[in-house]
């Protein structure tokens, strides 16, 4: 099975990567190959790719730089998406898309599920919104995968950034009333392999929306403690945590205060659940040792 996946060098390709590359073959593009702001450039690499499968781990993803570029961040979150559904169809194939939690603007108190209604707080999560529904309204055989607070060793994330952090302060100040489960881009490579082994062996699910996330939650300042505690049973020099409000670190984009995703759908329908957020994280961090 040929395979094309956009987002080159991001997290989850690089773990899409390491997983179907021994048994797929894989064309893996990044953005001076296939730039997702380009349309006519994304018809012709799927065109000359033909492949039996699209995966789109590519996505404008600084969420406080999105705030003062929309016109970029809908280029490539929302008119890409739709296209790459477009040149789906058009091949009869497959597309599986990631979408974000920040679809939601945080105010249930209940892990969201897929038939909740969305409500964006900003240009990021405003433009995965409309690239959701851009390859909803094509009509082709898709996954929408909505993950959260994605991080891996690779890569800008939470976790490479407070294992710097937290060895170079005395003291680290970290939001408390945000809650979400953490995500290593392994777990979603894992359950989009698992995703594509159903859908090959003819036991696929209904085509759709579904919500992708490490089972669990946590607030950033209780992933920040769990990076520490690994941190300490190294050996190594860890700062002193205080929880603080998101009231006392103002961004130029809004976060949803609960970005915590009921996941029920997708092991009901496809059979593939996820870990707990805490052994994920663990199963990272031995690959970074």
């Amino acid at each position: 099975m040929k395979i094309l996946i956009s987002g080159q060098h991001g997290q989850v390709a690089r773990e899409l990567q390491r997983r179907l590359g021994a048994t797929c073959e894989l064309v893996v593009l990044g953005r001076d190959q296939l730039d997702l702001a380009h349309p006519h450039q994304i018809r012709q690499q799927v065109q000359r790719v033909r492949p039996d499968l699209i995966i789109n781990a590519a996505a404008h993803t600084a969420v406080d730089q999105a705030e003062s570029e929309p016109e970029a961040a809908f280029a490539i979150n929302a008119t890409a998406p739709g296209i790459l559904a477009e040149e789906a169809l058009a091949l009869d194939i497959p597309l599986i898309h990631y979408s974000t939690d920040y679809v939601f603007d945080g105010s249930k108190s209940e892990p969201y599920n897929e038939t909740d209604a969305t409500n964006p707080l900003g240009v990021y999560g405003k433009s995965k919104l409309a690239g959701e529904q851009a390859i909803t309204a094509v009509q082709g055989k898709h996954l929408i995968l909505r993950t959260s607070w994605v991080y891996s060793i690779h890569g800008r994330n939470f976790l490479l950034t407070m294992q710097r952090l937290l060895q170079e302060k005395p003291e680290l100040r970290i939001v408390a009333d945000q809650i979400g489960a953490p995500t290593w881009a392994g777990t979603i490579a894992n359950s989009t392999l698992a995703l594509i082994e159903r859908w090959q062996a003819g036991q696929a699910g209904a085509w759709g929306i579904y919500h992708l996330t490490a089972q669990g939650e946590t607030s950033w300042f209780g992933f920040a403690q769990a990076i520490g505690e690994a941190l300490r049973q190294q050996g190594k020099p860890c700062a002193t945590l205080l929880p603080i409000p998101s009231s006392d670190y103002p961004t130029p984009a809004a976060r949803p205060l609960n970005s915590c995703l009921d996941c029920t759908r997708l092991q009901r329908e496809w059979a593939v659940s996820q870990p707990d957020w805490q052994s994920a994280l663990r199963e990272c961090l031995a690959e970074q040792a």
